[in-house]
C-alpha cells in the first residue's frame, strides 16, 4: 500500500500564471532575455518558467525549474531571472522559486526552441 499523499484529482502540477495581468507580457519578455549558458535558447522558450504569478500589488512570484538538478548555474539562475524582471516599470518585488516537481522534459519546450535545437 502506498502511503504517499495522492495529488488532488484534477489539481494542476503547474499553477496557472497571471496571464490577464497588464504586466504579464513584459515579465515574459524579461524572462526571454535569460539564457541557460549551455543552451542557445532562452529559459522561457525552453519551458523552464512554470508559473508567473503577479498580484494586485505588482509583486511577481516566479516558479521555475532547470533542465537538470546538477545544472552548473542552479544557484545563479533564479537571481538572473529576478534581475531581468525587477527593472520593469511598476514591478514592486520579485521572488523566484526553484522547484524540481514536475521534472522538466523536452515536451515543455516551445516549437521555436525545438526548431532552434534541431529537435524538429
Amino acid at each position: 500500500m502506498n502511503n504517499s499523499p495522492e495529488p488532488l484529482e484534477g489539481a494542476p502540477l503547474i499553477a496557472p500564471s497571471s496571464t490577464d495581468h497588464p504586466l504579464y507580457d513584459q515579465v515574459v519578455e524579461a524572462c526571454r532575455s535569460v539564457y541557460d549558458p549551455e543552451i542557445p535558447v532562452n529559459i522561457y522558450d525552453l519551458g523552464l518558467i512554470y508559473t508567473i504569478d503577479i498580484d494586485g500589488e505588482n509583486a511577481v512570484n516566479v516558479t521555475m525549474t532547470l533542465t537538470a538538478p546538477g545544472c552548473p548555474v542552479a544557484g545563479e539562475m533564479p537571481g538572473w531571472v529576478a534581475e531581468a524582471i525587477e527593472p520593469l516599470a511598476g514591478i514592486k518585488h520579485v521572488d523566484v522559486q526553484l522547484v524540481w516537481e514536475p521534472p522538466w522534459g523536452m515536451d515543455m519546450m516551445s516549437d521555436e526552441a525545438r526548431l532552434e535545437l534541431g529537435f524538429m
